[in-house]
């Protein structure tokens, strides 16, 4: 680096490279945006690291037979090939983290959505870049709550391929725990059972046409992205035939627990989700309710339609008052028509059973 020289920070970063300091055009924050594998910026120690690895090997065989393509993120530590939904990030309030991204054929970055690091760590490429092989995002977990992690390269593809996981920050107490909080016994902060509940919806066209191109539609051409009909819902990875018992999905809890769901709409729909009991959400978007006085926890009556459009997240409790089955029904909605999504097949259901 010359005097005077700011392209190269003294730890090997070329900002010329970035949207930092690159000719910033049409091209390069449209279709041809920055690529790189660069050093950490500001790198820290980490007190917690994930290694992910993009697949684009993964296959789901629907109950019909058909067989539908799919995109992830591996964790090469665990040895479970092409998981779907991809495996959950979970911290701790306060924490250092990093997550070191490997990527495969083409770029693709990690964005933690609802998290708040950085532009360079924001994993969105058109205003910093997309990995080309490796890099090492850094961040702080700053608050609680229910967030999630995605590729944010050609978004409405890769995102609709699977590319996304779950990602908790449980304050420093750990799991079991909402918030920390200074009031003994304090209400909304301890429960006994947790479920995240990821839902998603799949066209086959996507999954098994356009997945083809990785860059489909990116540069503006009319690949058919404008047109999404879906015929196949999921929770966690789940068809609708086997949400009521596959234990991935279905919950068990005993009188008196305090349940805890965390209901993730990583589908293109509008979610409509039904509980049979009353239940308090409890966090929006990975913020607390009730931190102030005027945003307090809602109380939903039983049989009340609670929805959730594309990305968001809502945190629910459900006290545990008797024996039997908690069942919960989710409706995928069409964004504009708000029909129930393949003539009104677009329905998973399942259950907590309480003993």
């Amino acid at each position: 680096m010359t005097m005077g020289d700011e392209s190269i920070s003294p730890s090997g970063i070329d900002w010329t490279k970035t949207a930092a300091q690159g000719v910033t055009n049409f091209q390069t924050f449209g279709c041809n945006v920055f690529k790189a594998s660069l050093p950490t910026p500001d790198r820290l120690t980490p007190d917690i690291s994930f290694v992910r690895q993009v697949t684009t090997s993964g296959t789901l065989v629907a109950p019909d037979g058909v067989r539908l393509r799919y995109w992830a993120f591996e964790d090469p530590a665990s040895g479970v090939k092409s998981p779907y939904p991809s495996p959950l990030m979970r911290v701790r309030q306060g924490q250092i983290v990093h997550v070191t991204l490997l990527t495969a054929k083409h770029a693709h970055t990690i964005h933690h959505h609802g998290i708040e690091p950085t532009t360079m760590h924001d994993g969105v490429g058109h205003v910093s870049f997309e990995v080309a092989n490796q890099f090492t995002y850094q961040w702080k977990a700053s608050s609680p709550g229910t967030f999630f992690y995605h590729c944010h390269r050609n978004t409405p593809l890769h995102f609709e391929m699977g590319m996304f996981g779950g990602l908790i920050v449980d304050p420093p107490e750990g799991p079991g725990y909402l918030y920390s909080s200074p009031m003994a016994n304090a209400p909304h902060q301890r429960y006994q059972v947790e479920r995240l509940w990821v839902c998603d919806d799949m066209d086959a066209r996507w999954h098994n046409v356009l997945s083809n191109n990785h860059d489909a539609g990116m540069c503006g051409e009319n690949v058919g992205l404008n047109r999404f009909e879906p015929k196949y819902f999921l929770i966690n990875g789940v068809f609708p035939t086997k949400t009521m018992t596959d234990q991935k999905v279905a919950a068990k809890a005993r009188v008196g627990d305090t349940i805890l769901i965390r209901l993730l709409n990583a589908s293109y729909s509008i979610l409509r989700v039904t509980f049979q009991v009353p239940v308090t959400c409890v966090s929006c978007d990975g913020h607390r309710l009730g931190k102030e006085n005027w945003n307090a926890p809602i109380v939903f009556p039983a049989g009340t339609p609670i929805e959730l459009t594309s990305a968001a997240r809502l945190d629910f409790l459900i006290t545990a008052t008797q024996r039997g089955a908690i069942n919960a029904t989710i409706e995928y909605l069409h964004w504009i028509t708000r029909r129930v999504q393949d003539n009104g097949r677009g329905v998973a259901k399942t259950q907590i059973v309480v003993s």
